[in-house]
């Protein structure tokens, strides 16, 4: 039986926070949350019970879970906890994400019993998944947190559990080999360290907001969405490239969630 539900997720820019407090509100009431954006809250290996349901949601970059997210996952340890797997994406595609973040879990002692795929607006541009989620996705989470309240009551026993099966391939697909690219900072930066405060991977400076290690940096956007005074950009043709065949590409389709339940 369930005693306690708890959140774990990997947002820099929230949009993967507004999917997963969503899910957890249809489920029930919240015990822990847990906040492994920045680099000093993934320090903590963490170890959950059997009595707990775990919600993971993670942010898709390029098909795949993010990287740093991957390497503190394997610390994650369940004990036959459930878990509830969460991929948020820009609209584009979530590929092999929630595949890899069920199979990361699960290998850990997690037993998955359902999964979604949902939208929130693209880090790289706001033309793309524009404003979302919205009312309707937050709606959508909602419910979809009650249908899994109700698949709990009729789950007793987690040896008993159909492994629950999600969209993607093995092997992932391969992870570009990019050169270190970082933001560009404009001399309209005030020094307020606020970049540098929500950088998921300390890739900026706190003495010097302008110093930044393109070798940290996943390219999340966390700086240039939280910068009061748009100091911060990305300028480099990769990323540049990008962002137009984004909008060339995937602004104009509005895609939606897709949900996945265990068999019982």
């Amino acid at each position: 039986m369930i005693q306690s539900i708890q959140t774990l997720y990997f947002s820099p820019t929230g949009g993967t926070k507004k999917i997963v407090s969503a899910v957890a509100k249809g489920i029930g009431a919240i015990t822990h949350n847990y906040d492994i954006t920045l680099p000093f809250n993934r320090r903590e290996a963490l170890e959950f019970r059997e009595d707990t349901l775990l919600i993971v949601g993670v942010p898709v970059y390029s098909g795949r879970v993010p990287e740093v997210v991957t390497e503190y996952l394997e610390k994650v340890r369940g004990n036959q906890t459930k878990a509830v797997f969460l991929a948020v994406y820009g609209n584009r595609a979530y590929e092999d994400a929630l595949l890899e973040l069920k199979q990361t879990m699960e290998g850990n002692g997690f037993v998955g019993i359902s999964a979604g795929a949902f939208l929130a607006e693209h880090s790289y541009t706001p033309l793309v998944a524009t404003a979302r989620p919205d009312e309707e996705d937050l709606m959508r989470a909602h419910n979809f947190g009650v249908e899994v309240k109700k698949l709990l009551q009729s789950v007793k026993n987690s040896s008993l559990i159909v492994p629950l099966k999600v969209n993607g391939k093995m092997p992932y697909k391969e992870k570009m080999s990019l050169p270190p690219i970082g933001p560009v900072t404009s001399e309209s930066c005030t020094q307020c360290g606020l970049c540098a405060e929500n950088c998921p991977t300390a890739a900026i400076s706190l003495e010097d907001c302008k110093v930044v290690d393109g070798n940290k940096c996943i390219r999340c956007f966390s700086c240039v969405k939280v910068c009061p005074v748009s100091a911060k950009t990305f300028e480099h043709e990769f990323v540049v490239k990008i962002t137009q065949t984004l909008i060339q590409n995937c602004s104009a389709l509005r895609k939606e969630p897709e949900l996945f339940f265990i068999d019982c």
